[in-house]
């Protein structure tokens, strides 16, 4: 049997009625989650200029792709979210894909290591506004233990299983040393935390069923060294494309 093609807009391409129920937002291929978090953010910049509605070729320009990517990537949330002539519905798009990303439930936040990078994390109010509340800091070192960063007390690691109960911590972000990373990352688990950001300079192993994801600033560096070197930029040498390929 021959699939149906959904339904464009000669004027902006907007597909019209929703994608298979099988298609929606299962297992979705990483450069596409990415840059759905890149859409969800114009949608909010979008949505505080009192915007109800971005037309396709604005919304992919602010987002970086073409409108052919937009088009791809919205095709496997489900949904209509755009009308022939008028655009996507800035505030329906955005809920819809706060709820895809998880952003919908309550997430709570502990910090492992309150050095520099801690503390800035800890004062960053981007956490909050994305749906993640801070519930605690740690740290192991005795001058910094008591201390209070963003109206929370810095807590001694050594009650980290004990306060990661007391106060519901689903979502854990590291950054401390390499040589302590395994040990925490082991803690964390056995106290129940499946999402772990990683910022210290080590791969981390972890169980199945639990996320771990790494968040490598000197290999961004690198990499941008490289083609800076080459004298291409990214873009150039990534199609957006290609970029699920």
């Amino acid at each position: 049997m021959r699939s149906k093609t959904p339904r464009r807009s000669a004027e902006d391409g907007l597909s019209m009625e929703p994608a298979a129920a099988g298609a929606v937002a299962k297992g979705l291929p990483e450069a596409t989650l990415e840059r759905l978090t890149v859409y969800l953010r114009v949608l909010h910049v979008a949505e505080g200029e009192g915007k109800d509605n971005l037309a396709s070729a604005d919304f992919a320009r602010a987002a970086g792709v073409n409108s052919a990517i937009l088009r791809k990537d919205l095709s496997l949330l489900g949904g209509t979210f755009g009308r022939r002539g008028v655009g996507y519905d800035v505030r329906g798009l955005a809920e819809h894909l706060a709820t895809t990303l998880g952003l919908r439930q309550q997430w709570r936040v502990a910090i492992v290591g309150t050095g520099n990078l801690g503390r800035a994390l800890a004062g960053y109010a981007g956490l909050r506004n994305h749906g993640f509340q801070l519930a605690a800091l740690f740290d192991s070192d005795p001058h910094v233990v008591g201390r209070v960063v963003n109206s929370l007390p810095v807590r001694s690691a050594d009650t980290l299983e004990e306060v990661i109960g007391e106060h519901g911590v689903n979502m854990a972000i590291m950054t401390i040393p390499g040589p302590d990373a395994q040990v925490m990352c082991d803690r964390l688990v056995a106290a129940g935390v499946r999402n772990i950001l990683n910022f210290a300079p080590v791969v981390l192993q972890a169980p199945e069923g639990v996320n771990v994801r790494k968040v490598d600033m000197s290999r961004e560096l690198q990499i941008l060294a490289y083609y800076a070197h080459q004298g291409i930029g990214y873009q150039d040498a990534v199609p957006a494309e290609d970029a699920d390929a």
